[in-house]
């Protein structure tokens, strides 16, 4: 699997496909490439499809310093030149988000579009910081536990998803990948947690946006994805019933027939 280095470390990505149109996919804070399968196997056919995994998780590699949303962003403008060369596509699910925003409002000649998925453009929300601190604690400690795993898998998906038995092997497969990570992943955590929000920055946002978000989402509520509608101009705003952080693997289906139509009607690719 491809690699390249920026700014002084490596990043792993996959891609796939040979369209005109290149689609990168940035995913969201403890998850890999791995979260955007349903949607590779169901683009690759029209476009290039590129996901990278931020520097420090999934096999990209643990920067010596640095992990801040805006070395981050740094880190995915200069993926976007080497690898790609030209204005892309962007998706971005929650931390993905993060980095979006920021790459849409600052550099728009290289983002083409962009999709934002739970997502939010404010600073975490005081009420859940206790809750993070403590587990992010014990994963400094421990690494990812199952006593972690547990409470991390009911913020990452939907009530209705995680009990429904049809989702039982689904479930195991994104419990064990929670787990893989290792114990420096903390530091990605405290670049979530401890971010700067970018609301003031939503107006300088150009290009075609769309923004979803599940209706049982609890790490960035539907709120926060209305105010990044109401904030970049023309953006569409879609609430998918279901899911909750991770709507790309709760509700595949669903998100890739949003993202064709809105990229036929509104981007016109």
């Amino acid at each position: 699997m491809p690699q390249v280095e920026v700014n002084g470390h490596h990043i792993f990505y996959v891609e796939e496909g040979e369209g005109e149109e290149t689609l990168v996919f940035a995913h969201g804070l403890l998850w890999s490439h791995k979260m955007f399968r349903e949607q590779f196997a169901h683009f690759k056919k029209r476009y290039r499809v590129i996901a990278y995994d931020h520097p420090g998780q999934g096999q990209s590699e643990l920067p010596a310093a640095g992990m801040d949303m805006e070395t981050l962003t740094a880190d995915a403008l200069q993926f976007i030149v080497k690898v790609v060369g030209k204005p892309v596509h962007f998706l971005g699910l929650s931390m993905g988000g993060f980095v979006g925003m920021r790459l849409a409002a600052r550099h728009p000649e290289w983002i083409a579009s962009l999709v934002l998925m739970e997502t939010s453009a404010n600073t975490e929300p005081v009420e859940n910081l206790p809750q993070y601190k403590m587990l992010n604690g014990a994963v400094k400690l421990f690494g990812v536990t199952s006593a972690v795993a547990g409470p991390v898998m009911k913020i990452m998906f939907a009530q209705s998803w995680l009990e429904n038995p049809a989702h039982a092997e689904a479930k195991a497969f994104w419990t064990k990948e929670l787990k893989a990570n290792k114990r420096s992943i903390s530091r990605s955590v405290e670049a979530v947690i401890y971010r700067k929000g970018v609301a003031g920055e939503l107006g300088q946002i150009t290009c075609p946006t769309l923004v979803l978000v599940g209706d049982e989402d609890v790490a960035t509520k539907p709120e926060k994805a209305k105010f990044i509608q109401m904030n970049i101009s023309g953006a569409k705003l879609h609430i998918i019933p279901g899911a909750g952080h991770s709507c790309t693997i709760e509700k595949p289906e669903e998100v890739n027939r949003l993202l064709e139509e809105w990229y036929a009607e509104t981007v016109g690719i």
